[in-house]
Parts: structure tokens; sequence; C-alpha cells
């Protein structure tokens, strides 16, 4: 098979070479439709490139730590970033490289060019993948053209591409790429038509904006939009936004800037050029036997097709996609910035103060009709918050992706997680509350008789350690994250006691340092950028280092809310056991309400909490996941099942679990290593891992069932790999 396929000489039978968009192009093309001259590199380019240099093997490695279907949208992400780093780090072997330079030499000379991805599922009856493989505008330079050939080929893993593909039963092993080198055409009006309305059958839309395309497909420019009536193109309505903005050329590919105060008065388009649009649509439509979602910039009259895709999503289809909320999590640094200006001074200030008015209702004196209506009002109250934490919390956490991404492009390192060391803080909540309890425990070291006051549950001749105890004990009340949903009481003084005289036999504060100056590291990402990009790499920075703080601590303030409810579910169990009612089918708030109203009410006995035994023996093996905090250790596994699990932990122990959230941070300090179930880097027990230096391995599939206490294992941070002894 060929590599350079020019656009005007493909035929029928190269669509799987060239892929859904270039093959869409080459039709229009045969028609007489204007498209910007073209070069398709064809997938056995793709393939050549990624079975010389090894990269496949390391591939299908990456994809199979964990079946897709099972894997977290963070694990997703982990695995493509890595992924994405290879193609960074892997240039273009030299016969291949040259082939492809030659060609779109040739064809463009010294021109700006648009290189645009076109993988063989892309822009097909069945499948879209619109908005998921990456297109780079107003490139110069060979050496600039094959960097982002290979972006375009990693981009076939993204991770909204890898759940996409997954979603429709694709053979991901299979997947491979061509990609679409154009002659940039730099339009004064850009935009997209879709013959029918993803929303409205019986209609058709048009979106416009000045400059390029790039500034709407993207988001970053809000567009002008027109309603047609599909049968007879009459416009229905046009929606008119701000127009401040516009995407150009820029010496470093594209710039958003100021749109001139003479086009901020008026429309991209008039009626007259919005009715050449519709027809054009409809046109393709008859042409490609589909409705089409079609890219088009205007230049001098001259109507240019970017790209044509059939619509693939048909109004009754669109409630039930599962991608939007998914694909929401990518933002842009604007957005995010917006979003955190919203948590930090509206939503978080509100958590707490909700948390201190639940906190100063006192229970004890309600009737049992009353208390059961507070446990209703804190429940709703928790899962008000618990909405706002994945609507607003978690798309946030996107700003560390974001700077991980332009920090790896910048600088291409040998580990594609080493931006995270560049956002570590000792500022964390969860940290906080650590140093607390290691300057407890350094109060007890070399103090037999504070000891001995803490054994007896005595502290009254030490005030002073009983207020620095208390206070831990009060900021340790926290449950389970909301996805489970469960609830948990705050913590018994005297169950912590054996943990605090573990740490109090060597109360260093382990907080991980590894030599890197992060001033070093400052600088080092910051000269990569000149001139207004400076600026933008140092607000990724400040954004990535805010959402890597907000991770933890909001799940900290989340837990504030919750600790309250758990109080409130706790009398009204303690009222019921009075009653002589099994507290052990009474837990759920639901339950609890409906026994303090109702006394006859009798609950159906729900499922233990607690994990039963499975009776498996595991034998010696190797467990894979995803590598999560650098480093090599082995000792004793400490597998935590419940809660009580959690103050068995002895110094050097490796904490398996679930998944590690802030309730159980406070072991970490005597931790060897970490393994958890729930997988990736953006998850609460890599990012305190990496805090710590303790190596962690994320994304093990059933680890807490696999994994049996006092069972060796040995936790390969480096590779994501779990030995069992």
């Amino acid at each position: 098979m060929t590599v350079i396929i020019p656009i005007q000489k493909v035929g029928r039978s190269d669509r799987s070479a060239v892929g859904g968009k270039a093959f869409a192009l080459s039709q229009l093309l045969t028609k007489g439709m204007d498209v910007p001259k073209s070069v398709c590199i064809t997938t056995e380019a793709y393939n050549r490139y990624i079975s010389t240099t090894g990269l496949r093997e390391r591939i299908l490695l990456e994809l199979s730590r964990k079946q897709l279907d099972q894997m977290r949208w963070e694990e997703m992400w982990d695995a493509s970033l890595r992924i994405r780093n290879m193609f960074l780090r892997t240039p273009i072997p030299r016969n291949l490289g040259d082939t492809i330079s030659s060609a779109v030499g040739g064809c463009f000379g010294g021109q700006a060019v648009v290189v645009r991805s076109s993988a063989p599922e892309e822009d097909s009856a069945k499948t879209s993948f619109a908005g998921l493989h990456e297109s780079y505008l107003n490139l110069s330079g060979l050496d600039r053209v094959l960097t982002h050939i290979r972006l375009v080929w990693a981009s076939l893993w993204s991770d909204a591409a890898l759940l996409y593909r997954t979603e429709l039963g694709l053979d991901v092993e299979k997947s491979t790429m061509a990609v679409l080198v154009q002659e940039i055409v730099i339009g004064d009006r850009s935009g997209v038509i879709f013959g029918l309305n993803p929303n409205h059958s019986e209609q058709a839309v048009l979106e416009s904006v000045y400059g390029l395309n790039a500034g709407l497909v993207d988001g970053a420019v809000e567009p002008d939009r027109w309603i047609f009536e599909r049968k007879s193109g009459r416009i229905l309505d046009h929606y008119e936004p701000p127009r401040k903005q516009w995407l150009v050329p820029s010496s470093s590919g594209t710039s958003l800037e100021a749109l001139p105060n003479k086009l901020r008065r008026k429309p991209p388009l008039d009626d007259t050029e919005c009715t050449r649009l519709y027809r054009m649509a409809m046109k393709l439509e008859s042409y490609l036997g589909s409705p089409q979602d079609v890219e088009w910039t205007l230049r001098d009259g001259v109507l240019y097709l970017l790209q044509s895709r059939p619509i693939t999503t048909a109004p009754s289809e669109a409630a039930e996609d599962k991608r939007p909320w998914y694909l929401s999590l990518r933002r842009s640094l604007d957005n995010l910035k917006s979003l955190h200006l919203k948590i930090e001074k509206q939503l978080l200030p509100k958590m707490l103060e909700e948390a201190v008015r639940l906190r100063e209702r006192n229970m004890a004196g309600l009737s049992d009709d009353e208390l059961a209506d507070e446990i209703a009002l804190r429940k709703k109250t928790y899962d008000h918050w618990v909405d706002v934490y994945w609507k607003e919390f978690i798309p946030f956490a996107h700003g560390m992706r974001l700077f991980g991404q332009v920090y790896n492009d910048a600088l291409k390192p040998d580990d594609p997680f080493e931006f995270m060391d560049l956002l570590r803080s000792a500022n964390l909540a969860s940290i906080q509350r650590n140093k607390l309890l290691v300057q407890i425990a350094q109060k007890l070291h070399g103090s037999p008789e504070l000891i001995d006051c803490l054994k007896r549950g005595d502290l009254s001749l030490n005030p002073e350690f009983e207020a620095m105890l208390n206070a831990f004990i009060e900021q340790l009340g926290i449950g389970r994250r909301p996805a489970e949903g469960a609830v948990v009481s705050g913590y018994d003084k005297n169950a912590i006691i054996p943990l605090l005289l573990e740490l109090a036999s060597s109360p260093e504060d382990r907080m991980h340092s590894d030599g890197k100056d992060p001033e070093i590291l400052n600088s080092r990402f910051l000269a990569c950028f000149d001139g207004d990009k400076k600026q933008m790499a140092q607000d990724l920075l400040d954004l990535g280092r805010a959402s890597y703080r907000l991770r933890d601590d909001d799940n900290i303030y989340l837990g504030r809310i919750e600790m309250e409810m758990s109080i409130a579910v706790s009398e009204g169990i303690k009222r019921i056991e009075k009653r002589g009612t099994k507290a052990d089918i009474v837990s759920a708030p639901e339950d609890v309400i409906e026994v303090l109203k109702n006394p006859a009410y009798i609950p159906q006995p729900g499922s233990s909490e607690e994990k039963a035994e499975t009776g498996r023996t595991v034998k010696a093996r190797q467990l894979l996941g995803q590598p999560a905090g650098p480093g090599i250790a082995r000792g004793a596994a400490r597998v935590i099942l419940k809660q009580s699990d959690l103050f068995e932990f002895k110094r050097g122990e490796t904490l398996v679990c679930d998944a590690l959230d802030p309730n159980m941070t406070f072991v970490v300090p005597l931790s060897a290593g970490i393994v958890e179930r729930r997988g990736g880097m953006l998850i609460h027990g890599a990012i305190i891992a990496r805090e710590y230096g303790i190596p962690c391995v994320t994304g093990v599939a059933e680890a807490a069932s696999l994994i049996q206490t006092g069972q060796t294992v040995t936790v390969d941070g480096y590779l994501g790999i779990v030995t069992i002894e």
C-alpha cells in the first residue's frame, strides 16, 4: 500500500486507506465543489511507524492493563497520556519521514498547512468521532508538520476516542489513522451547517463566526446561529451573541484576539449568504446520501468546504448518548478559570456555612418526629452537594489534565507524569490534618507518662494534648466517597489509640522530598514560551495547582457535611435500638427516618457493609494496574475492608483498598506502598502517594479480594505491577 495519495487521485477503493474525512472531500472535489488543496497520508504510514519503532507493542501493553469497559475516566486519561507521550518522544523513522516530507513539500512548498485526522471509522454513516481526534492549524516548516502528524496519530488513543470506540464495540487493537494535510484557507468568515438539526428533525442549523473555524469548533468563540425550516429553507430564527473575539493566524499557529469594532455590530452572514449555505447543505445531502455536518469558510466570496461528515445522532437517540457528560470534562482555559472562581469564592464557602449551620443544631432535645425531619433535611443537603461535586468539582480536575498536556508537549519528559511534581502542594487539607497527627505523635514520643494517660483514657492532666487530640478527631469524621453514598459514623478516641502509639514510636514527618527544586522546574517550563504565550503558561500552571489542591480538598469539605448527616443518623439508630429493633437492619437514612416516624415499620435486611471472606487462596502472581506513584516497596499487606481495619495498621505495611479516601489518609505516613482498585493519577490516593513519595499502583481489579492481609507484596510504582509472594 502506498504512503501518500493526493486527494484528486483518491478512488472508491481507497476509503479505508485515506479515512472518512479525506474520502468525503475527494468525492466533493469530483462534484466540482471548492476543496482546499490536500495530500492524504494513508494508514500504511501509521502502521509502518508504530511497527518499526516498537510502539505497537507498547500501546497494547498500556491497553491490556485493564479491560477498557472496566476503566474509570481517570484511568482512560492516564493510559492516553502515557501513549501520547510515546508519540511525542518517538520520531518518525528517516525513510518514512523523507517520503512524507517530499510529498508535503512538493505539494505546498513553504505554504502554511492544516493537519487533520482522517481515521477509517471517522465520518462514516454509523460513526462520527466528531471532535475526538486532533486537528492543527497554520503549521509552517516540515519539522512542525511531521511533529503534528505524530500528534494526530496519538489522538487515535485519546481518552474520549477510547471511550467512544468502546461504546461502539469497535476493535481498539485494530484501530489505525490516516492524516489529511491541507492548504490553509484563511477565510474572513467560517462556520458549520447541520443539514439536519440534531435536536429537531424538521430543521437545519447554521452557525458562523468571523475568522478561522477552529474558534467555533473549539468553543472559544460563540457563533451567530440561524434555524431553517428544513423542507423550504425559510429562516425561522437568528440568534445573535455578543461578538467580541475571533481566531486568526499567528506566528505560533493561531491566536484568539479582540474582534474589530466595525465587525461587532453586524452578523458574519447576510440572508443571501445563509440561503446559499443552506442550499449547499441540501446538495451535499443529495450527493452523499445522508444529512451532513459541514465545516466551511468563505474567502473573497469563494465557499470552501473544509470537511463533511454524516450526522450520526438522530434526535430520538440524543437522550441516550452517554458521552456528553464525559466529554464535558474537557474544558478550555477560560472556562476553567471561571469555574475556579466559582468553586473558591462561592461553592466552598457555602459548603462550610452549611456544615457549621448543621453542627449548631442540638439533636438531643428533638422529638423522634423532629429528628426524622432533621435527618431528611441533612440527607437532602448532602445529596445537593454530591450533585454539585459531580457537576462542578469533578470537571475542574481537567485543570490538571490540560496543564499536563501542555507541559508534556513543551518538554517531552521521560516520565509523562513529571508535571505532577510541579503541582504538588503541602497545603492540601488532608496533609495539614496529617501534620497535626505527627505533632500529636511527637508529643507522645519519649513521654511514658503521657502514653500511660492515653492508654487509660485520662488526659485531664494534659489539657493541651487533649485539645490537640480532640481537634484531630473532629477533623477525622469523614465518610466514604459520594459515588457510593454510604454513611459511616465519626471516629472514636479509643479506636485511634493503637495507631497513635504506632506513630509515636518514630514520629518523623514523611513528606516527600526528591531533591527537585520547584523553582527550577517552574523556570524550565516557563522558558519554553515567549510573549503572550508565557502568561498563558503561567495561568495554566496556577490553574493546574488549584485543580490539584481542590481534587483533594473538595472531598474534605464534602465530608464535613456527610459527617453531620452521619451524626444525625447515629442518633436515630441509638433511639431505635432502645426500642429493641436490631440496628444492623436499620442503617440507611431512609430506613432510620421511616422507623422514627412509624415504629411499626420493619425494614428489609440489607447486605452487610463488610465484605464476606471469599475463602480464596491466592498463590504467587502478578497483578497489573496503573503506575501512580514512582518507587518500589515490599511489605506485608493490610487489606482495608471495613472502617476498623484502619486502626490495626502497622508501620511498613502496604495499604490495599478499594479506594483511598480522605477518611483513610491518616494511615498513609505508616505505609510502605499503596494498592487500589480505583485507578488514575487524578484520584485522591495517587495524589497523596506522590505527596509522601510512596510507591502506588491504582486500577488493580479486585485488589481487596485477590490480596489478603499478611501476604507479602511488592509494589512497583514505575511499571504498575503488584507481585504477591
